[in-house]
């Protein structure tokens, strides 16, 4: 089970960098992931979800703009699947296995970077616009987000 919340919030990281991060931080600041003792902590800080929601937020706007890069130009990609790494690495951690969430986490970004900018991709061909689609994919990633650190308290 740890495996697959890992992989799939590595998914969410591939689709909103920053979106995995904070939902990651606030689970950590509840409670209901535990990162204490693993140099993970800092996610568990009282200022790190409200700063990491906020860089989620901005995300969230800037990818709205028509002049914001692809999600698979080489910078774009792996912050993506540091995230990924991040983010899967805490839940491993929590599950006693840092490494295995870390390695789900990576794989879970790349398939959501490269299944996100497909799925997007058709969408926006189907609505005429890519506005509509950013919005539903930005909604299955909070949503997606929320759900997978729920599951762990």
């Amino acid at each position: 089970m740890i495996y697959a919340l890992a992989f799939l919030i590595g998914v969410i990281a591939g689709l909103r960098a920053m979106t995995a991060p904070a939902a990651i931080s606030w689970a950590a600041y509840l409670g209901w992931i535990d990162l204490q003792g693993s140099w993970l902590s800092f996610l568990g800080h009282p200022w790190a979800p409200w700063i990491i929601s906020a860089l989620a937020f901005a995300e969230l706007i800037t990818d709205q703009l028509p002049t914001t890069p692809s999600r698979k130009v080489p910078a774009q990609f792996v912050t993506r699947i540091l995230s990924g790494i991040l983010c899967g690495a805490a839940i491993g951690y929590a599950g006693a296995s840092l490494a295995g969430g870390a390695i789900a986490g990576a794989i879970g970004a790349v398939v959501g970077t490269l299944g996100g900018a497909s799925a997007r991709s058709m969408l926006a061909s189907a609505m005429g616009r890519d506005r509509p689609a950013a919005l539903i994919e930005d909604i299955v990633a909070v949503g997606g987000a929320f759900a997978i650190v729920a599951s762990l308290a």
